[in-house]
């Protein structure tokens, strides 16, 4: 009985979201409308003009690639704090072959992007080494 009132609770909410979202397209112009549709199927990869038969629309090839998952990484060094640099730097050279110079110019750099196509325990792992020492960083 419990999950039917649960069940029940969720199935209000929704509604009452849905209902909300119906009132504010209400007050829409029509130039607003129209931008509308345009920004939904740029952001779902999907075609408003249904064909004659009324099939649902599917996604684009783009979105079903984006949902496979990545593989390699790119590790990215964002922000560099002026007082964790000399440690930053040495972190660098220890995940690079870099000598000393050019892993601080490398530092020194930030953004950029210091280690290519890594998979992605080791991109992780990377990440982890150098937030460890205070240096900001993104996989991407």
């Amino acid at each position: 009985m419990l999950l039917f009132k649960n069940i029940l609770f969720i199935i209000f909410i929704m509604s009452e979201k849905l209902n909300q979202i119906i009132e504010n397209l209400k007050t829409l112009t029509l130039l607003e409308a129209s931008e509308l549709v345009t920004l939904i199927e740029k952001t779902f990869g999907v075609d408003s003009s249904m064909p004659a038969g009324g099939v649902l629309m599917a996604p684009s090839t783009e979105i079903v690639e984006d949902i496979e998952e990545k593989t390699e990484f790119n590790l990215s060094l964002d922000e560099v704090p002026s007082d964790k640099k000399i440690a930053i730097i040495k972190v660098v050279r220890s995940l690079t072959t870099l000598g000393l110079k050019e892993a601080k110019g490398l530092v020194e750099s930030a953004p950029k992007i210091i280690l290519e196509a890594m998979k992605k325990d080791a991109a992780e792992e990377a990440k982890k080494q150098i937030e460890s020492v205070g240096g900001k960083v993104s996989l991407k």
